[in-house]
């Protein structure tokens, strides 16, 4: 169903959503973890920190190149990376 050209999404949907972008924008799984109301880190970890395309080319990156900023194309999300040695 869409309605005024979104998706139907439901709460658990744009809950987990919400954690999802969090997590690949960089923010702290601790403050994840807090927004979400989950009593351990594990909880959030094993539930919202599945690895999305924006991580894996920062993994990518950072483990090729160190820490320097980088900005994807079409995307907010920025990783600190610097020149390889």
């Amino acid at each position: 169903m869409v309605i005024n050209g979104l998706p139907w999404v439901t709460l658990k949907g744009l809950r987990h959503t919400h954690a999802t972008l969090l997590l690949e924008l960089g923010e702290h799984p601790k403050v994840v973890q807090e927004r979400l109301g989950h009593s351990t880190i594990t909880t959030t970890m094993n539930i919202y920190s599945h690895v999305t395309p924006t991580m894996q080319k920062a993994a990518v990156i950072g483990g090729e190149w160190g820490i320097r900023t980088v900005q994807f194309p079409g995307s907010r999300t920025s990783v600190e990376a610097r020149s390889a040695p």
